[in-house]
């Protein structure tokens, strides 16, 4: 019995997005993020894929807890997905202390999108011109220099206790209501140091408004060539970036992820939707659902000690 219902569950998963009901890909950040700019364009090529409506819905709020408390609780039908970040798939179970929802079991991974590797930035009057010099100023006077984040327990307030943590040396944390104030602060020399994602803050970078230290990569990324890693940089096994993936709610049919997911790859390797990000400096995902739920997991042993040992809470 239970192997003719496998049987028939996967006869009908199969062409179950070939029909007139639109698949909603939930957005859980307010329009005109990063998660906004990947979602519109993946939709638009997965609706040609599937031959079927494929629509996004921004429900923003809570640090992405609202649209993924939403698609945590849908059908496992194909029909409701989640293009989440490390927040809501990851790392907010300790940054919430009543999450209705368990990252871990609400949902079934599809595909790892993108990752925006984290690059270490100080204002250019600051006499520092490596990641060693900045981290043997903030040795020799701790708590004395600032690091902005765009907020209380958002990825840029977790990379900077990250290097507090691996450089052992105490920056003082300031947060802001978007990482947009803080650029400002670090530009007008109000800050000392900002750990922003590459897209970000890659625009003042290249304009020469911010000087880059060093990018939290295994390799120079080739859009800042003349920026060292941080392990060249002195800070070996520092890496951190903000991912963004996709995925479904538990218990949705296994031929129709790995259908969801193949179409994700394809789509990653159009132009329209994986060239304009990864001219910004995003680095492009993919591979099976199985490769995205060990990579999730991972992230999760990873930060939890860091979050729980920072006292990190979010706003």
């Amino acid at each position: 019995m239970m192997f003719r219902r496998s049987l028939l569950l996967s006869a009908l998963a199969i062409p179950a997005l070939a029909q007139s009901r639109p698949t909603r890909i939930i957005v859980p950040f307010p329009p005109g993020g990063l998660a906004d700019m990947l979602a519109r364009p993946l939709a638009a090529r997965l609706q040609s894929s599937f031959n079927a409506p494929f629509i996004v819905e921004n429900r923003a709020g809570a640090g992405g807890n609202i649209g993924a408390e939403l698609v945590a609780r849908a059908d496992p039908d194909g029909h409701t997905l989640l293009l989440g970040s490390l927040g809501p798939l990851a790392v907010n179970t300790w940054l919430f202390p009543n999450l209705s929802y368990d990252p871990r079991t609400a949902f079934t991974p599809v595909s790892l999108l993108v990752n925006t590797p984290k690059v270490f930035c100080v204002n250019p009057g600051r006499p520092w011109r490596s990641l060693a010099e900045l981290t043997e100023a903030a040795k020799a006077a701790p708590a004395r220099l600032a690091g902005g984040s765009a907020g209380n327990g958002t990825s840029l307030h977790i990379a900077l206790e990250l290097f507090n943590r691996a450089a052992d040396v105490q920056v003082t944390h300031v947060p802001y209501r978007g990482a947009a104030m803080a650029i400002t602060d670090l530009v007008g020399g109000r800050l000392d140091l900002i750990i922003d994602n590459v897209p970000n803050i890659i625009g003042q970078i290249r304009a020469g408004a911010v000087r880059a230290l060093a990018t939290a990569t295994p390799a120079r990324m080739p859009q800042l060539p003349d920026v060292p890693t941080t392990a060249e940089a002195g800070l070996p096994g520092y890496l951190f970036g903000t991912w963004f993936g996709l995925v479904a709610p538990m218990g949705t049919p296994a031929p129709l992820v790995e259908r969801l997911s193949a179409a994700v790859d394809a789509a990653l390797r159009d132009p329209e939707v994986g060239g304009r990000l990864t001219e910004q400096g995003a680095i492009l995902g993919g591979g099976a659902p199985e490769s995205f739920g060990r990579f999730m997991e991972a992230e999760r042993a990873r930060l939890e000690p860091v979050i729980r040992g920072a006292g990190i809470r979010a706003d």
